[in-house]
């Protein structure tokens, strides 16, 4: 793979699963870890992504960046449209963070009254500026990369909450492997949401639909809801339909 090629796989990867580990790259491109940490720091350079220690991250999902910064912005506003209509007034609603849901946050009606529970900090930023929303932020030690709460803190207080709908951004999603995730403390923080909500509500665009992380977050069967931006007869969905998780 040319040096080229291999650069535009990165940044692909990098924005589509907003975090990037180098020794998951150098396994899937057949390379020296050495050659990916060079790639990643020109790319960085290059102000293209952010270079931390193992892998990157992405621009949009550190910096909250412009909506024209964001990838597959209109894909996630889709999903948000369709979110928000899942949503009741007197509802607890529990979200972790990421783009998507930051779209869902600022879609909401101004006169949905609804209590939002959320671990993210740039979610919480959107939902205090809605006027009729009450929000809970779950406290603990602020993970910098994915600028959500994590820890044994965030964890004992999310058991104490059964939310009527829990709003889980999805960074890979598979029939077999399940959702995973390339994050430990943010896979720890979204198991015990889904295992405390009344119902689960899983959002993505499509192209993470049959891909697969190295952390198991939970089995397919655990959500009930699947949300991407295709109708929800799409061939690419069937699978998950036949599961019995509700598509939209």
């Amino acid at each position: 793979m040319l040096k080229k090629e291999r650069q535009a796989y990165i940044l692909h990867q990098v924005n589509l699963h907003n975090k990037v580990l180098s020794s998951h790259l150098s396994e899937q491109m057949g390379v020296s870890e050495d050659t990916i940490r060079r790639d990643l720091a020109e790319l960085a350079k290059e102000g293209k992504m952010l270079k931390v220690h193992g892998g990157g991250l992405s621009n949009s999902f550190h910096q909250g960046a412009v909506a024209q910064d964001v990838y597959a912005i209109e894909e996630k506003r889709i999903i948000a449209m369709k979110a928000v209509e899942l949503i009741r007034d007197g509802m607890f609603v529990l979200t972790t963070g990421g783009t998507t849901i930051l779209q869902l946050a600022r879609m909401l009606p101004p006169e949905l009254r609804a209590t939002f529970v959320t671990v993210s900090l740039p979610a919480a930023s959107e939902y205090a500026n809605h006027p009729n929303i009450e929000v809970i932020v779950i406290g603990d030690k602020l993970s910098k990369n994915s600028k959500i709460t994590v820890g044994g803190e965030a964890i004992a207080k999310i058991k104490d909450i059964r939310a009527d709908l829990c709003f889980i951004g999805v960074n890979a999603i598979d029939v077999q492997a399940g959702l995973t995730d390339n994050d430990w403390e943010v896979v720890q923080v979204k198991k015990t949401m889904v295992a405390t909500a009344k119902k689960v509500v899983a959002m993505c665009i499509s192209e993470k639909v049959n891909t697969a992380e190295h952390l198991k977050v939970c089995n397919v069967e655990d959500i009930d809801i699947l949300i991407t931006e295709l109708q929800p007869k799409s061939k690419k969905l069937q699978p998950y339909s036949s599961k019995g998780i509700k598509i939209l």
